[in-house]
Formats: C-alpha cells, sequence, structure tokens
C-alpha cells in the first residue's frame, strides 16, 4: 500500500504534534490507542522498542482498521531495512527513526512513504535531506533545546522540524518550540507516562492530550 506522504505530513502540522509510545502489553496498547483517538488524535507512532512491537503493531492496525478509519498509524525507531520491511508489511502509514539511514531512506522513498529520519548536528540535517526527507525529528530535543532549532533553521530555510524528547505539556515549553520555528512536537513520556501505562489511568491521558491539542494551537 502506498502511503499518500503529503496527506500524512499535513495531518503532522494540522495536529501539531505526534504522539509515541511502546508499550508490551496488548491490550494496554488498545486502550491508549484508543483513548488517543477519543481526545482528538489523527496520526500517531507506535515505537519498535520491544519484542511485542511488529505483533502489537498488527493488532493496532486492525483496531484502526475497523474503529478508527481516519488515523494515520505510523511506527518509530525504525533503524534497519529489515525493521522498515516488516513494518511495511504489517501495514504502517509512515516511518519514523531515530537517525538517519539511507538504506532506510531509499525503501521508503520507493513506495512513496513519509520517512521521519532523527537527526541531531547540522551534517545530519544535510544527509537527511539528501534522501528527501520532509520532516526531520530534532533528537534528543531535550539535549538540544529550542536555541538549537533557532540556531539551524536560516541554515536550513524551508525545512519542517519537529523536536522530540522532553518537549512538555506547558504553555511557556511548547510556546518557546514553535517561537523557535518548530511545525510540531512529538510527545512521549511527557504525555504517555510510565503511570499513565502500568496503572492504566486513561482518563488522565485523555484529560492531558486534549490539554496538550489544545495549548499547541494557542503557541503555533
Amino acid at each position: 500500500m502506498i502511503s499518500n506522504k503529503h496527506k500524512i505530513l499535513d495531518a503532522i502540522l494540522e495536529q501539531g504534534m505526534l504522539p509515541l509510545f511502546y508499550q508490551d502489553s496488548e491490550s494496554g496498547s488498545i486502550e491508549i490507542l484508543r483513548t488517543l483517538y477519543k481526545a482528538g488524535v489523527r496520526v500517531f507512532e507506535y515505537t519498535n522498542r520491544g519484542k511485542s512491537a511488529l505483533s502489537n503493531f498488527k493488532k493496532l492496525k486492525e483496531i484502526r482498521d475497523a474503529e478508527m478509519p481516519d488515523l494515520y498509524l505510523g511506527i518509530g525507531t525504525i533503524k534497519t531495512p529489515a525493521d522498515a520491511n516488516a513494518f511495511i508489511e504489517a501495514g504502517t502509514d509512515f516511518i519514523v527513526a531515530p537517525i538517519v539511514n539511507p538504506a532506510v531512506a531509499e525503501i521508503a522513498n520507493k513506495i512513496g512513504m513519509l520517512w521521519v529520519p532523527g537527526c541531531m548536528t547540522p551534517t545530519e540535517i544535510s544527509v537527511a535531506q539528501e534522501h528527501k526527507a520532509m520532516l526531520i525529528k530534532i533528537f534528543p530535543a531535550n539535549i538540544l533545546g529550542p536555541e538549537f532549532i533557532s540556531s539551524i533553521k536560516d541554515l536550513f530555510a524551508g525545512q519542517l522540524f519537529m523536536p522530540t524528547g522532553g518537549v512538555e505539556i506547558n504553555a511557556d515549553n511548547l510556546k518557546t518550540w514553535f517561537k523557535a520555528g518548530v511545525c510540531a512536537v512529538g510527545m512521549g513520556s511527557k504525555l504517555i507516562s510510565k503511570d499513565v501505562m502500568s496503572k492504566g489511568l486513561y482518563d488522565e491521558l485523555f484529560d492531558n492530550t486534549q490539554l496538550a491539542l489544545e495549548l499547541i494551537k494557542q503557541s503555533k
């Protein structure tokens, strides 16, 4: 299946946030996906960070197809061509990576799929651009900070950046990132915390997701 990468990119920009998480539990993963969707999320990244990632992803795709046809479901933490191929076969809509692997870019580009690589340096950003990255994840954002985006964005005019790692559900924090020039933020453990996962705090997740989406709307 060829994804429409422009539509997915637009959905990420419109939402202003890409929620992401991994959990071993299949039922827990399903509940979190349902909660995010109910709170208004329409594009989402499951991360390939544990032994159950592929089987859980296949199940999430089934649930998505049955209950949430307007949700884009992507996979993150894709570092190798083997991982990319496995999740493309499982039906992912897009691919996110913590690194720039040109071999993964080639696989995504061949089928017209959105590939979002993670970069930490200007050289990595340049390599990502050479391999047609429309959106670049700045990772780890808590180490680099908004000043990094402010400093490099003129070097890469027109490039879309999304920080991931340490972005907070806080008006000042979000405003600082958007003012620095990002187009969206990746939201992992600050939104989908260990407590939410281990204790099943889905009402709290629902409220925090709605709050994050609202604060992002005000920050853009």
